[in-house]
């Protein structure tokens, strides 16, 4: 798995476990079977729909408690979101992204890893501001 699907699963997951509804208790008629199949149906997975990330993103920075600048900087979201910032893995990740730059950490690498993964997580079907891919 690549970093950026380290990104991706990380904010994509959050709307998943947040929608996981509660597991059935276990009863043995009938009609409890046939409810406890329509809740698995209702329950499976749904085609990944347009996932708000500026609102995921927000809320884990109010969580966390840290002051991290998310918004522009690729080192703070992956911080916050858990995932090891490291020049290796931003490396890695210009590399995946296609970045044909100087893979050396510059401001400029940071700045173009940073609007790239946002476009990608758009493309991906996510909702993020035009502010933060342009």
């Amino acid at each position: 798995m690549g970093i950026f699907s380290s990104i991706k699963d990380a904010i994509f997951g959050k709307k998943a476990a947040a929608a996981e509804p509660a597991a059935p208790s276990p009863v043995g008629t009938a009609l409890d079977a046939a409810t406890s199949a329509m809740a698995a149906a209702a329950a499976a997975p749904a085609p990944i729909g347009e996932v708000d990330v500026e609102a995921i993103l927000s809320a884990e920075a109010a969580k966390s408690g840290q002051d991290l600048n998310w918004r522009t900087s690729i080192v703070d979201l992956m911080k916050l979101l858990g995932i090891d910032s490291s020049l290796a893995n931003r490396k890695e990740l210009a590399q995946e992204l296609g970045y044909t730059g100087a893979l050396d950490g510059s401001a400029e690498m940071n700045i173009w890893l940073h609007k790239a993964v946002m476009r990608e997580l758009a493309a991906n079907g996510g909702k993020v501001p035009a502010d933060l891919t342009d």
